[in-house]
């Protein structure tokens, strides 16, 4: 029997700037989080959804307990 690990998305506890919601993107999709972080800017300065987006995020995604 063969036991798999689920992955969950959680905010970052230990690489965060604001919430922890990109430092928990990149734990989760292992990349680093600068680059998700540049990202979510220009994503921001596009069209200003990244802001709204960022915030929903740092509401709906909870923070790691470990």
């Amino acid at each position: 029997m063969v036991v798999q690990k689920v992955k969950k998305l959680y905010r970052s506890k230990k690489d965060r700037m604001l919430a922890g919601v990109c430092g928990g993107i990149g734990e989760y999709f292992g990349i680093d989080s600068t680059l998700v972080r540049i990202l979510w800017v220009l994503l921001t300065l596009g069209g200003g959804a990244g802001l709204i987006l960022y915030i929903i995020c740092a509401i709906v995604i909870p923070e790691k307990t470990r």
